[in-house]
């Protein structure tokens, strides 16, 4: 909360916190004409402004490609001018692990790297033989993170699990279900290979998640949760073992069974987590948030049971999709979003009752990396739409 007010001869702007400063500041700069003149002048004004969600956020994701530190800062500073304040970090899938994990070091080693791309197309199929990789250091990570704390935005880690695994098991191929051996993933989309939930995957991710943890003091570790096939748990006598073991019904339940126990050793360590609508499968996780983004539903039903939603929907909050006529636009995953689209987005669900629309924390566009290849790209298809979100959630 911030005020500013604009007379004659001052400019003041008073706030509670540093945040709200933070904020009147961004909005003088606002005010500030672009067009270079001798003299700048702004109109009188008072302002009293605060936001209306808690979670206005933007999400990259630099496995599918990697965007480096340099362009990683210049993406925040985006979020600052729009008084957006979370960035939600998509680090590890199945085309790339991005994190530097002192424990495991073959994560970047392997798991950094794929001996190419799919080009054009997902239904062409065709692929280069460029390598292609990269990760952050824990160093640069940290300077990231500071970078964004001075700035007023919180940096939120995902690291998926049980699917989207596979450059992880192309490093350490002991934690699947069959063994491998496993490449890093060349192809897009959703891969049978995950996280097998026996013991020892256990411990190894709880032994990642400590270096996580240690990097971002962030309240929420986002721990993926979608798109995780059963295909490879239906088979595995281990998978089975644990089902039996645990009297669940079935390989839905066994994934709830997943989330609760990383839940579980997140929770100890004074944190929470946060997945994709998947973990509502087989029951949530006692204290987990969900982030909707097949539709509102899992939001709904998550607000209804009393836990937190960040609303992220494909239809309006995916900044992958086309945004003009396909024709006449740079190819991208499909879908269509236009910024109309985003700038009627309403993030709480008149369904829900007073009480349950408190569980609404927010929302947040996500850019999903497929098919961009570099930091123009990246621009191209966040702007004009971040904005149109920005003032929605403001």
């Amino acid at each position: 909360h911030y005020e500013l007010s604009v007379s004659n001869n001052k400019i003041t702007i008073t706030a509670f916190s540093n945040q709200g400063l933070f904020y009147g500041i961004q909005t003088f700069l606002q005010l500030i004409p672009s067009e270079k003149k001798n003299k700048i002048s702004i109109p009188c004004l008072q302002i009293n402004d605060y936001s209306k969600y808690k979670w206005r956020g933007m999400h990259l994701d630099v496995s599918r490609h990697f965007f480096p530190k340099e362009f990683i800062k210049k993406y925040i500073d985006y979020l600052v001018r729009y008084k957006m304040n979370v960035f939600h970090w998509h680090l590890t899938d199945d085309q790339g692990w991005r994190i530097e994990i002192k424990k495991y070091p073959k994560l970047t080693e392997i798991g950094a790297w794929r001996k190419g791309s799919m080009i054009g197309h997902y239904r062409e199929q065709k692929f280069d033989d460029k390598p292609y990789g990269g990760f952050y250091t824990q160093e640069e990570i940290k300077e990231i993170v500071a970078y964004a704390t001075e700035r007023h935005i919180t940096v939120v880690p995902e690291i998926e699990m049980p699917g989207h695994a596979v450059a992880a098991l192309a490093s350490y191929p002991q934690y699947s279900c069959t063994g491998g051996p496993f490449e890093v993933a060349l192809k897009w989309g959703v891969l049978d290979d995950v996280f097998c939930p026996k013991e020892e995957t256990f411990e190894f991710l709880e032994n990642i998640l400590s270096e996580v943890l240690t990097l971002f003091p962030s309240e929420y570790i986002h721990i993926g949760g979608d798109e995780c096939p059963k295909t490879r748990w239906k088979k595995c006598a281990n998978c089975q073992s644990v089902i039996k073991r645990e009297g669940l019904k079935d390989e839905h339940e066994l994934q709830s069974y997943f989330i609760r126990r990383i839940e579980k050793f997140v929770n100890s360590r004074g944190r929470k987590i946060m997945g994709w609508d998947e973990i509502l499968e087989g029951g949530l996780a006692p204290n987990a948030a969900v982030m909707s983004w097949r539709g509102t539903k899992g939001g709904i039903e998550a607000a209804k049971q009393n836990h937190f939603v960040v609303m992220t929907p494909g239809s309006h909050c995916y900044f992958d999709h086309y945004q003009g006529e396909p024709k006449n636009e740079p190819l991208a995953i499909g879908g269509f979003t236009t910024v109309e689209k985003v700038y009627g987005f309403n993030p709480t669900p008149t369904t829900l009752n007073k009480n349950e629309a408190n569980y609404i924390l927010g929302a947040q566009g996500n850019v999903w990396t497929e098919y961009m290849e570099d930091a123009n790209k990246v621009e191209y298809m966040i702007f004009p739409r971040m904005l149109a979100l920005s003032e929605v959630l403001w």
